[in-house]
């Protein structure tokens, strides 16, 4: 069974989501037969720039920002995961191609874990080429092939760009979005016991 897995490297959902799926895996009797994929998604394409997330969020929903993302802590907290709330946000399509390398190498997971775990918990500059090239040398990548990758935006560009497409015709207009088997749709970070639900349904189908 292969459950596909789309998401942005900054998506807070995306990394508790994965987390909370992962633990409903680690309880699925079948999951030794299960193969995951994960899908690219820009939560916001057109981003230029980079700035302070608290700035972001300030500017999107106002003064109750502070308080939701102290929410959003808490929940990363609870699934044993580092959360910080002074990182950064850009745009997060070199980031995609980076992942979409790592995945023909065999190393999409450790990738994405290194990024996520970079972002949230570290608050690193992830969207410094430095540091991405950093984080995925780090987690087994070779660093002459992620620079080759930095380097030359046209490398797994259309990757990405397909995947996109892919999320919009299956119906996905946020993430994280869990597609099993092609059966089952899981929209969002939910719990354990509702990823469980799916694992088992989609087996069933």
């Amino acid at each position: 069974m292969r459950v596909e897995i789309w998401s942005d490297v900054v998506c807070p959902w995306c990394y508790i989501g994965k987390a909370r799926f992962e633990a409903a895996l680690a309880g699925f009797e079948h999951r030794d037969e299960v193969e995951v994929v994960f899908r690219s998604f820009e939560l916001d394409p057109g981003k230029e720039g980079v700035e302070p997330i608290e700035q972001m969020l300030a500017t999107r929903y106002g003064p109750q920002a502070a308080e939701m993302e102290q929410r959003v802590a808490a929940l990363a907290e609870a699934e044993g995961l580092g959360y910080r709330t002074d990182r950064e946000v850009g745009n997060t399509f070199d980031l995609h191609r980076v992942l979409h390398l790592a995945r023909a190498k065999g190393l999409e997971n450790e990738v994405l874990n290194a990024v996520f775990d970079a972002n949230f918990a570290q608050a690193r500059p992830i969207f410094s080429a430095g540091t991405v090239v950093e984080v995925a040398v780090a987690a087994g990548l070779d660093e002459a092939d992620v620079r080759r990758v930095l380097d030359d935006p046209s490398l797994y560009a259309e990757d990405v760009r397909a995947e996109q497409r892919e999320a919009a015709q299956l119906g996905a207009r946020a993430v994280p979005f869990f597609v099993l088997d092609r059966k089952v749709g899981v929209s969002g970070g939910q719990s354990v016991e509702v990823f469980g639900q799916a694992l088992r349904q989609a087996w069933d189908a």
